[in-house]
């Protein structure tokens, strides 16, 4: 594995490129999952929580997982990482440049990510890394949902 110091710019901006990583491991969304974050969230539009509803008004034939769902179980997708950032103290979720909902995430299926790096800079807090990430449910070319995560390293 290939390891960079985080305040050594010119050696993070050699990770950013166009091509992305190997597909992470997969999640299956069950409804069980969907449910359990209408819960948390209060989010009980019917696309995502009534079944016998969805399988007839839905055009998906089915309920569907919340976006937000997608977004928030990318920690659940792991990867085998090919590179580590070294010598910081912090790492800080700076937020994002870019989150779309591309498509459905029927239930029953799978999904999975994949990332790439898109930038390196040096900014007066530290070193951010903009990382770009595509879930897809599984067997989709197209993606359900493109997400530019910043993480500044300090």
């Amino acid at each position: 594995m290939q390891t960079y110091r985080f305040d050594d710019i010119e050696g993070m901006q050699s990770l950013v490129s166009e091509t992305f990583s190997d597909w992470s491991s997969e999640v299956d969304i069950t409804q069980e999952l969907i449910n359990a974050f209408a819960e948390l969230t209060g989010d009980h539009y019917w696309i995502h929580t009534d079944p016998e509803r969805a399988r007839t008004q839905s055009p998906f034939g089915c309920t569907i997982a919340h976006g937000f769902l997608t977004l928030v179980l990318m920690p659940r997708m792991r990867s085998t990482p090919t590179w580590e950032v070294t010598g910081y103290n912090n790492i800080l979720n700076y937020g994002s440049d870019k989150l779309r909902f591309s498509g459905a995430v029927p239930v029953g299926s799978r999904i999975h990510l994949r990332n790439r790096v898109k930038a390196v800079s040096k900014e007066p807090k530290g070193t951010k890394l903009t990382l770009e990430t595509h879930i897809h449910v599984v067997g989709q070319e197209r993606p359900a949902l493109v997400y530019d995560l910043m993480l500044i390293y300090m």
